[in-house]
C-alpha cells in the first residue's frame, strides 16, 4: 500500500525540524500538534515512519514514542499495527480544549496583536517568495496548492487555506520563518473558528489567492506583497466585525 499523496504540494516536514535541547518532549509534542492542527498531515494520513521522524526532530525514539502516545491519548493520533501500520492522524481532530466550558471572547488588543503580527510576517513572506527564482518543482507545487484551496469543501477549506499560506512562507527561503508563521496561524485559526464561513468571502479569498500566486510566479515582489496585504485586510475586517 503506497503512502498517500501529498496534499496541496505542501511539505509535511515544514514543522518537523530539529527541536532545541532542554524540553525535548514538550517541543516534540508542540511540533506534532501544530503539524496535525494546521493540516500539514491531513486527517487519516500517516506520519513519517518512527525512525525517520525521530531523525527529523533530532530526538530519541523513546521521546518520540512518549509524545505520540500522549497525543494518541488526547485523540489526535492513532497507532496501527501490521504491514500497513504506523501512526495516523485521527479522522476527526479534537477541538481546542476549553477547561472552563466557554472560552472568553478575544479582546481588541489580542485581535490587534495577532493581525499585526500576521501582516508583518505574511506580507514579507509573499514579497520574499516573489523575489526568488523558483525552480519548476516549487512553481508547480505552489499552483497545486492554489488549486487545492479552490476545490476544497467547506469542511476542508480553512485547513487547505492554512497550508497554502504556510507554503508561501516556505518559498520565502527562510526556514526560521515557517515556525513563526505556524504559531501565528494557530492563533488566527482560533479566531476564525469563532466566526461563520461565508460563501462570498470564500469566493473573494480564492480570487485574492490567485492574484498572490500569480504575482509570486511572475516575480513581481511589490504586487505579491500588496495582494497579500489586501487579502489579510479582508480577513481582518471580518474578524473585527464579528468579534469586537
Amino acid at each position: 500500500m503506497a503512502d498517500p499523496p501529498a496534499v496541496s504540494g505542501l511539505d509535511s516536514g515544514l514543522l518537523l525540524r530539529p527541536v532545541p535541547g532542554g524540553n525535548a518532549f514538550e517541543e516534540t509534542v508542540q511540533r506534532l500538534l501544530q503539524t496535525v492542527r494546521l493540516g500539514l498531515v491531513a486527517p487519516g494520513e500517516r506520519l513519517p515512519a518512527e525512525r525517520d521522524l525521530a531523525a527529523q526532530l533530532n530526538v530519541s525514539r523513546d521521546t518520540l514514542r512518549d509524545a505520540i502516545a500522549s497525543l494518541a491519548e488526547a485523540g489526535y493520533l492513532v497507532s496501527r499495527r501490521g504491514r500497513y501500520g504506523g501512526t495516523f492522524v485521527t479522522a476527526v481532530i479534537p477541538a481546542s480544549p476549553d477547561p472552563d466550558g466557554a472560552a472568553p471572547a478575544p479582546g481588541s488588543a489580542e485581535i490587534d496583536d495577532v493581525l499585526t503580527l500576521r501582516d508583518i510576517l505574511e506580507v514579507g513572506a509573499a514579497r520574499a517568495a516573489a523575489s526568488r527564482v523558483l525552480p519548476a518543482a516549487e512553481r508547480e507545487l505552489l499552483w497545486a496548492s492554489l488549486g487545492a484551496v479552490r476545490e476544497a469543501s467547506a469542511e476542508d477549506y480553512r485547513r487547505l487555506d492554512a497550508r497554502l499560506h504556510l507554503y508561501i512562507g516556505e518559498l520565502a527561503g527562510s526556514p526560521s520563518l515557517v515556525p513563526l508563521l505556524a504559531d501565528v496561524r494557530m492563533r488566527v485559526n482560533d479566531l476564525l473558528d469563532a466566526i461563520p464561513l461565508l460563501s462570498p468571502n470564500i469566493a473573494h479569498s480564492d480570487a485574492q489567492h490567485e492574484q498572490i500566486v500569480l504575482a509570486i510566479l511572475s516575480g513581481r515582489a511589490g504586487a505579491a506583497a500588496q495582494a497579500m496585504r489586501e487579502h489579510l485586510a479582508g480577513t481582518a475586517l471580518l474578524l473585527r466585525g464579528f468579534l469586537e
